[in-house]
């Protein structure tokens, strides 16, 4: 048995228990930090394929941004998770049967690997998992859909923070453009006053007594 071989199956079972993990956990911090040991060990799995991009994004966008996110919401939340288990069985039947449906599915495939290995590697699959060959093709063949996907991702992430961009009250508000549009005489008025010395005061005040 080869090493790579070897890690593939030390991987998937972590990956499995991982996986596992995240549905059992009690905690949802604890299911948050499985699920990010089942991503990594997906990546692991992908770059003994040769997929060393999808191995890359797994971890940057899904490690590094999505799971860190939920992470601090799940922390930050006081989720009640007595409440969410209240329809745990009412829901079972149906996701009891969805599972058997994948676990089939995934099993048929698995199995007629087995039983008709075919060790010939497509020539257009050698270079699948390459970085610079999906550079290459992106920025060539496919150089206008990339662009206006960007394009569209940078609107979304504008429009999301004009959606969430509002004003609270208990909060003071400084507008810059209404500070630099001020005038001298907004800021500073000069008035005229009757000078007073220390000898009319002291007058003033034999006389109240």
């Amino acid at each position: 048995m080869e090493f790579a071989t070897v890690l593939f199956y030390v991987f998937s079972s972590i990956l499995i228990l991982a996986a596992v993990q995240v549905i059992t956990a009690r905690s949802p911090v604890q299911a948050a930090l499985f699920l990010v040991l089942a991503f990594f060990t997906a990546a692991g799995i992908w770059l003994l394929l040769k997929a060393e991009f999808l191995a890359i994004v797994l971890v940057l966008v899904y490690v590094g941004a999505v799971m860190v996110l939920f992470l601090f919401v799940v922390m930050m939340l006081d989720i009640n998770m007595d409440k969410l288990r209240q329809g745990f069985w009412a829901h079972f039947p149906l996701a009891a049967i969805i599972g058997v449906i994948i676990v089939l599915e995934i099993s048929a495939i698995l199995i007629r690997g087995f039983l008709r290995p075919d060790n010939r590697v497509p020539e257009a699959a050698e270079s699948i998992g390459l970085t610079k060959a999906l550079g290459v093709t992106i920025f060539t063949q496919y150089q206008y859909a990339f662009e206006i996907a960007a394009v569209i991702l940078l609107l979304a992430i504008v429009a999301a923070v004009a959606l969430t961009l509002r004003k609270r009250k208990d909060t003071k508000y400084f507008d810059p453009a209404m500070a630099v549009k001020v005038k001298r005489s907004d800021r500073v008025r000069i008035v005229n006053m009757k000078s007073e010395s220390s000898r009319n005061a002291s007058q003033n005040d034999v006389k109240a007594e």
